[in-house]
């Protein structure tokens, strides 16, 4: 087949939340059919990575466009319908590339990695469309807006409501819809409960991240996650507030490294707090995780699957979850992580695994071995190849989506 796939952001390298699953898909799909990349670059690293992609796949299709110039299509959205994040993903110069595409040449599958995306589809016309939301991203603007103060708290609300209304429209306007996990494809029924859908899970790059024989610092935990993102800023600011300090009371040399690129002024300060330290970007995350007691992933907002989890578990490092952050992957409370949410219940279980070597153990050997059956990204595939069967199946023609 030749597919196109739509990206909300540049696929390659594969080193963030945000690309890690659309270019493992990207990936499979090239393995065995000719796949053309359209997606907006943002700097001139993503620009410069382009070749490498090409190398890959069939076709790239980029357009460049700047932080400031998305900035302000986000802020001009604000009074209209259209939600801001399609403004801030929106581009002439790459709409006016896909309408020549679509004159030119006949793809037999369309795929969408994100609902800012959905837009550009719509020049393909009678062609099978799959719309791979991962997460709904109008229940994350939603919850954001629960967290946020006055007037704050109503931008993120309005958002929400807009989302809203265009993720209804785009899962009618798609043939097929997917999701990461099985809780957000109950979140897509609730907002279209007609629409067609499944899910397949996040994977995790399980020869990248492997255990290691190195000796880890029972004093050491760690967690991993960009610092300017609100739920992983906020999670964190709550446990060295409300948990690390119990957990010194008890181990008193307890070191907590908070490791993420680009951490905001507020995500710095958290390392003036003793024991802790902020690394902002690091070359390579799995030292932290090898060197550490356990990870951390107390969020208090999380939608989808957190691959900070998924590469733990992987390296055999215990984590200790909150039980939203835990939900969104195929684990077993308890059995392959530990779950804590209360400031008490979270200390208590990170402080077992810096304290008790036969229960980290434990957990290490059965964290690895569900990474391996239940999130390898072969199998994660294997379930994507079989919505794709069905999607192509059912032959719907997809109309796209206009914001």
């Amino acid at each position: 087949m030749r597919i196109l796939f739509l990206c909300h952001r540049f696929p390659y390298p594969p080193n963030s939340g945000a690309n890690i699953r659309s270019f493992n898909m990207i990936r499979h799909l090239s393995r065995h059919h000719a796949v053309v990349v359209a997606s907006l670059t943002r700097s001139d690293a993503e620009r410069q990575a382009v070749p490498e992609l090409e190398k890959q796949v069939a076709g790239v299709i980029t357009a460049p466009i700047g932080k400031s110039e998305a900035w302000a299509k986000t802020l001009l959205a604000l009074p209209t319908p259209k939600p801001s994040s399609f403004g801030y993903f929106s581009s002439p110069a790459l709409m006016n590339r896909l309408r020549r595409l679509a004159g030119e040449e006949r793809f037999d599958l369309v795929i969408a990695h994100s609902s800012s995306v959905g837009p550009y589809a719509a020049p393909f016309v009678g062609v099978p469309k799959i719309m791979d939301f991962c997460d709904m991203d109008s229940q994350k603007w939603l919850a954001y807006g629960k967290q946020m103060t006055f007037p704050r708290s109503l931008g993120y609300w309005l958002e929400g409501v807009k989302l809203v209304r265009v993720e209804r429209r785009i899962a009618e306007d798609f043939g097929y819809a997917t999701c990461a996990t099985a809780a957000e494809v109950e979140s897509l029924k609730a907002i279209a409960p007609g629409a067609r859908g499944d899910w397949f899970p996040n994977g995790v790059d399980l020869e990248f991240f492997q255990p290691q024989p190195e000796a880890y610092d029972p004093d050491q935990i760690c967690f991993v996650g960009r610092m300017d993102y609100f739920p992983n800023v906020q999670a964190m600011a709550a446990f060295v507030r409300d948990v690390f300090p119990l957990i010194r009371v008890q181990r008193p040399a307890a070191k907590l490294a908070i490791v993420g690129a680009s951490p905001t002024v507020a995500a710095r300060a958290l390392g003036e707090a003793a024991g802790v330290t902020v690394t902002g970007s690091v070359p390579d995350v799995r030292p932290y995780f090898i060197g550490s007691a356990c990870s951390v992933a107390p969020l208090i907002v999380a939608r989808g699957t957190q691959n900070k989890i998924l590469e733990s578990l992987a390296m055999g490092v215990p984590v200790v979850a909150s039980e939203l952050a835990a939900r969104g992957l195929d684990a077993v409370p308890g059995e392959h992580l530990l779950v804590a949410d209360d400031p008490q219940a979270t200390a208590a279980a990170v402080l077992r695994l810096m304290t008790e070597g036969a229960e980290r153990r434990r957990l290490a050997l059965a964290g690895r071995a569900r990474m391996e059956s239940h999130h390898s990204w072969t199998q994660a595939m294997a379930k994507f190849d079989q919505i794709v069967e069905a999607a192509m199946a059912a032959g719907t023609a997809g109309r796209g989506a206009a914001a």
